[in-house]
């Protein structure tokens, strides 16, 4: 694999810091441990989206969301079964877990649902009201002539 030197990135930018680190993080290729559970990432509006994760086997008590920084973590740790059971095939798995998603600036998570063995997690992007795009009227010239001369 070839791997990318981001250092003279680091030296000539200000305020990026976690665009680089980022860069770095995914520079690797995913284990079979980071595949698993599986997700789809959906669109569902111009600032909505939805992660879905099928987590068959898991309930409300063996799963655990957190966002800190900017990074959005699903865990899951199943409790271990009390009784052991003889599987002829065993293809559900029930290994613990932990997903990470890196959020955009802004994005909040507005619920979480956990329905027939698929999570959803619900995110939207709330710009606030000085980022969003705004229109400036533009002065007659008059009315600038005036202003810089009473200064």
């Amino acid at each position: 694999m070839t791997r990318f030197d981001l250092s003279p990135l680091y030296r000539t930018t200000v305020g990026f810091d976690r665009l680089a680190s980022m860069l770095d993080s995914v520079s690797g290729f995913e284990t079979d441990a980071s595949t698993y559970p599986p997700y789809n990432i959906e669109r569902l509006g111009d600032n909505e989206y939805r992660i879905s994760m099928a987590v068959a086997g898991f309930g409300n008590d063996d799963l655990n969301i957190e966002v800190k920084e900017n990074t959005l973590t699903v865990s899951g740790e199943k409790a271990s079964e009390k009784e052991e059971k003889a599987y002829l095939h065993r293809g559900i798995a029930a290994r613990s877990f932990e997903r990470r998603f890196q959020l955009a600036d802004h994005v909040e998570i507005k619920g979480a649902d956990l329905k027939d063995g698929m999570l959803h997690i619900d995110l939207v992007r709330e710009l606030p009201e000085k980022m969003k795009p705004r229109k400036i009227d533009i002065g007659e010239p008059k009315a600038i002539e005036d202003r810089t001369a009473t200064v």
